[in-house]
């Protein structure tokens, strides 16, 4: 018996299969995430140091305040067990099909709820999420900017804060050029070094200042409403220092990968250092923080320090390095949105 010969039907289908596949590969090689795929296990590290401690780091203490301590500790830990779970499915995700990688956010969005669904699921709410923290960062190193020039130069004449997110704004101009994930690793990496830095000065400065006179550690609020309500503001607190998983599969995808050797093997091993520098970070600021200042301490624990004037303008400059790192790895990501929603919008 003979074989049928292909049909004009399938090799218009090989055609647009391969045509799909070659579109594919174009936009990978030209996206700043997937151009570039030799990252190492380290570069996992502290890409992620830098994407999740942040300026939230500071408000913890204040934070603690408002839970008190039982709350306050229990909330912590939950806090970075349940995030370091979900952290370990993202990676887990990023190779569940086989000759699959799943790079970007909506991509996994694409594969639950279908081509068309996924995008317009995933890519707004990714997109409001990422423009929200970009704007907090560029604001938070302008007050880091105008707190460094007020703090070491008392009596030079005051300068709007405007002019010093401005300031902050022009490096990311010159920044925002660089190709790649791969690229901005140096900026990453003394990113993540400023944030243990600052975090380090927050709560060793804290123990050298001493626990407060008259120090209480009451709730503040004279009403249930009112303790209520700052309970659950403080929780949006924790959530915010926390929120570092928006460029988990942006990270990975910049790792090689291979059946014998997967991507999410150098990327764990990454996370794992990544989560025990949050560790080193997050509660020692918060408890020593709170343990010092009880319910006076303000909403960023360098503001309560205020003394001496050099260290705790070395710790807002410590800031605005993170914080430009930080804005930097969540740019990568974002410049995939906006391309995503035009293609959503046209």
């Amino acid at each position: 018996m003979g074989t049928e010969a292909p049909s004009n039907k399938d090799y218009a289908r090989s055609n647009s299969f391969e045509e799909k596949l070659a579109k594919q590969k174009a936009i990978d090689d030209w996206l700043p995430i997937t151009s570039s795929r030799n990252a190492k296990w380290w570069y996992s590290a502290f890409h992620n140091v830098t994407a999740m401690v942040g300026a939230g780091v500071l408000s913890l203490p204040y934070a603690m305040s408002e839970l008190g301590w039982g709350p306050g500790v229990v909330v912590l830990v939950l806090s970075w067990i349940i995030t370091l779970y979900t952290l370990w499915q993202m990676v887990e995700m990023h190779e569940m099909v086989p000759g699959k990688r799943f790079d970007r956010y909506h991509e996994l969005g694409q594969y639950a709820f279908g081509e068309k669904l996924g995008l317009y699921i995933v890519v707004p709410q990714q997109l409001i999420v990422e423009v929200g923290v970009c704007i907090v960062y560029m604001v938070t190193g302008g007050k880091s900017l105008k707190k460094f020039h007020d703090t070491v130069c008392s009596s030079c004449k005051q300068i709007k804060l405007t002019y010093f997110i401005m300031i902050f704004a022009s490096v990311h101009f010159v920044l925002s050029h660089l190709p790649n994930f791969n690229s901005i690793s140096g900026v990453s990496l003394a990113a993540a070094v400023m944030s243990l830095s600052y975090s380090t000065i927050a709560w060793g400065a804290s123990v050298d200042k001493g626990v407060q006179p008259d120090v209480q550690y009451g709730y503040k609020a004279k009403t249930a409403a009112g303790t209520v309500f700052n309970f659950f503001s403080a929780l949006g607190d924790v959530a915010f220092a926390y929120a570092g998983h928006n460029v988990v599969l942006e990270i990975q995808a910049t790792i090689p990968s291979t059946p014998e050797k997967p991507s999410k093997g150098p990327m764990w091993r990454g996370v794992i250092v990544a989560y025990i520098v949050v560790a080193l970070c997050y509660f020692p600021v918060a408890l020593i923080g709170y343990w010092m200042f009880g319910n006076s301490v303000q909403d960023n624990i360098l503001i309560s320090l205020e003394k001496p004037a050099w260290l705790i303008g070395m710790a807002n400059m410590f800031v605005v390095v993170h914080v430009i790192g930080s804005y930097q790895v969540l740019h990568q990501s974002k410049l995939l949105s906006y391309n995503l929603l035009v293609q959503i919008l046209s």
